[in-house]
């Protein structure tokens, strides 16, 4: 009896996502920089976002006014995002921290055929072992979005 993958939307983006990073960044120096650069934009936006709340926040406490446009959150929103945008940060800056010792490895070119190789025969299968595992693994995740009570 043979596992199917499953079938929901989230995984169904995930193998797509997960095949087209090998198939476009199919060696180890590619994946290197590529999750590196994905750390860096994700810690760059999400500092942007943080500084942009914080300047809002100052604003309405140096003014006092509650804004009624839309676009502006409140003050326990904002606050409760910081607090989460906070806790994002310590962990891309500890991702980052474990990315740099990532970067001191160093994989023979020889090597790079072989990453390539399999980069070839892993993204097109899509009964994939590993992704299968990756999958089971990503339903199982306490703090996957689908599975957190968002307000």
């Amino acid at each position: 009896m043979t596992e199917e993958p499953c079938q929901c939307s989230d995984c169904q983006r995930f193998y797509k996502e997960h095949d087209r990073l090998i198939r476009e960044f199919p060696t180890f120096k590619q994946q290197q920089e590529l999750n590196w650069a994905s750390i860096q934009s994700f810690r760059t936006l999400c500092n942007k976002v943080t500084n942009e709340l914080q300047r809002q926040l100052s604003e309405r406490e140096s003014t006092e006014e509650i804004c009624s446009d839309e676009k502006y959150f409140s003050e326990t929103e904002i606050t409760e995002t910081l607090d989460e945008l906070e806790s994002v940060n310590a962990y891309l800056y500890s991702i980052e921290a474990l990315m740099e010792r990532i970067f001191d490895t160093k994989i023979s070119k020889n090597f790079e055929s072989k990453f390539k190789e399999i980069a070839n025969e892993l993204a097109p299968d899509p009964l994939n072992m590993d992704r299968l595992i990756l999958n089971r693994l990503f339903h199982q995740t306490p703090d996957s979005p689908d599975k957190r009570n968002i307000n």
